[in-house]
């Protein structure tokens, strides 16, 4: 007699796959990115009533709601969804996971997975992607059981966000999504893992430690990267480098935390970065390295990497002290709260013929590199002027997307970011085809910001499908195309290194402009300089989506450059 009263109850308790719904609701989503198919089907069925509270964005390819999902994350500051089927759908999901690893993007992957039964047969669309996925997320996990569901999402956007931001994947079984809790919802508001507590307030011991070698220093420089952005720091990066009046570089992914056109700004080191930011960083007494990993395409030769300086290194990632560089003077912690702990400890400074030694070495980079990638006498357009004429149109507000390339060192050489959270790339996985699905979830996160992917002909045959998603959306991402008919990078990697022997990097491309009009976005070719201008203000005036090819001199070649592995004072100059 009381069976049926139980079983009444048990019918108010929701599915795993409303669970997941209302545990992106309780945690404030407010977009996915995704791709329905047969394991994921519960949950999309649930979504069907959450429209209301959940926007989801339909890409074309997996790959694109992951790419998408970041960068909707690198213009929010919080964890980008990415939502697809199991087996393949899975799959094309890793190299966005693998990107943002390395970017230290904040992501949450929500995959389907065949039901719990049928784990470890070989199912049909069955993939073991918690073992695939391990190396390249902060965490995974595999839900099995309905119940776990709140618990486990809760946790996945801790993990994802807090400390070292980064990819997390959720493997959940159909059968987690169909079957119903057996307990009431209930959604942590507060996550504690006893396991993973990220300290974010530096040790004053270390702090003060930093404060007297830079109190010293007669030939101090600042590196900042990625980690000032994420921290938020940029108005503390600000006033620290002016109260002390050391220069200041800013790494790839730290393009945008320092204003462009401020006096203490030298530009940015590594392969392809300025002239002085390299060759300087071996003279400087004291490196502070904020917010950024010392990876091989900002340090070269480790063995003969900064070897006379002191090093003050302040990363959220304990892992990353002394990885690649040892640090004197190690802080571990969030970029803010260090840089807000440094401030009352410095002398006010100011460091003229330190900052001198910079000036000379950017006239020399002005007169055998820049005057030739902008002003020119050849008849076809330059990448660099056609990026210093977007720069001037946009004053430097425009937030970038860039694929991976020489496009790509080209438009953060010559786009003068005044704005934060201006520079959208794929630095550490240097992933082609990141760009556009990228550029289209920074407008999705960023709506009231001008929005330019500038991508090579190479990467953008790569997810060029995702303009189907961009048209449907009817958001205004600006496309730039800057076509060489090279694969430029490799192109110009065969021409230095290997004797011209010019390997598979030609192209036959398509007709772009005819390809963007199939998926209804409206845009034209430009091959005359005398044009160029007049296009940019069509593609920028435009209130849609536009496609701009931009047809550029087939070999140019990127230049500084410190070829891989050698000393930063190797650059080659022309």
């Amino acid at each position: 007699m009381t069976a049926e009263p139980k079983a009444k109850e048990t019918e108010q308790f929701l599915t795993g796959a409303q669970a997941i719904m209302q545990s992106l609701v309780e945690q404030g989503v407010d977009t996915i990115f995704g791709y329905p198919g047969g394991a994921i089907m519960p949950t999309y069925d649930a979504l069907y009533d959450y429209q209301d509270r959940l926007k989801h964005i339909l890409v074309r390819h997996e790959q694109g709601a992951g790419h998408a999902a970041q960068g909707y994350a690198r213009m929010t500051n919080r964890a980008g969804v990415a939502m697809v089927t199991s087996g393949p759908g899975a799959t094309n999901l890793m190299t966005p996971i693998a990107d943002a690893m390395l970017d230290s993007t904040p992501m949450v992957c929500i995959v389907g997975q065949v039901k719990g039964n049928l784990l470890g047969t070989d199912a049909f669309q069955e993939c073991d992607i918690i073992g695939i996925s391990m190396p390249i997320t902060k965490w995974n996990y595999q839900v099995v059981d309905a119940d776990e569901i709140p618990e486990i999402i809760a946790k996945a956007f801790h993990i994802a966000e807090a400390g070292r931001p980064g990819p997390v994947l959720i493997d959940i079984t159909r059968t987690a999504q169909t079957d119903k809790m057996t307990k009431p919802f209930h959604y942590p508001k507060e996550v504690d893992i006893i396991s993973y507590r990220p300290r974010t307030v530096p040790k004053q011991e270390h702090v003060e430690a930093a404060a007297k070698l830079i109190n010293a220093a007669k030939k101090p420089y600042i590196l900042a990267g990625h980690g000032v952005l994420l921290a938020d720091a940029q108005d503390e990066l600000k006033e620290f480098i002016e109260k002390t009046g050391i220069p200041v570089a800013t790494t790839l992914l730290g393009m945008s935390a320092v204003d462009a056109d401020h006096p203490l700004y030298v530009g940015w080191p590594g392969m392809h970065g300025n002239y002085g930011a390299n060759v300087l960083t071996n003279e400087c007494d004291v490196l502070i390295a904020i917010g950024m990993r010392f990876d091989d395409r900002i340090t070269g030769d480790l063995s003969t990497y900064a070897k006379q300086a002191k090093v003050i290194h302040i990363e959220i990632d304990p892992a990353e002290i002394n990885k690649n560089v040892f640090a004197d003077a190690p802080v571990v912690g969030d970029a803010k709260e260090a840089l807000k702990a440094l401030i009352p400890l410095v002398k006010q400074n100011s460091f003229p013929e330190w900052r001198a030694e910079f000036a000379k070495y950017d006239a020399i980079e002005y007169e055998k590199i820049t005057k030739k990638d902008i002003f020119h006498d050849g008849d076809q357009i330059k990448m660099g002027e056609a990026v210093v004429m977007l720069s001037e149109k946009t004053k430097g507000e425009a937030v970038t997307v860039t694929d991976v390339g020489q496009h790509q060192m080209i438009s953060n050489r010559y786009y003068r970011f005044k704005k934060p959270f201006s520079s959208v790339t794929s630095g550490g996985a240097g992933t082609m085809g990141f760009a556009l699905p990228a550029a289209f979830g920074a407008k999705v996160g960023a709506p009231d910001r001008e929005v330019v992917a500038i991508i090579g002909d190479g990467g953008f045959q790569m997810t060029l499908q995702e303009l189907g998603t961009i048209a449907q959306s009817g958001l205004p991402v600006k496309i730039i195309i800057l076509n060489n008919n090279f694969l430029g990078m490799v192109r110009q990697w065969q021409q230095l290194f290997f004797d011209r022997r010019y390997s598979f990097v030609e192209l036959q491309n398509p007709d772009f402009i005819t390809i963007a009009k199939g998926f209804g976005i409206a845009g034209h070719t430009v091959s005359d300089r005398a044009l160029l201008s007049e296009s940019l203000d069509t593609l920028l005036n435009s209130d849609k989506p536009y496609l701009l090819e931009i047809i550029c001199e087939k070999e140019e070649n990127v230049f500084p450059m410190v070829p891989a592995g050698t000393c930063v004072t190797n650059v080659i100059l022309e």
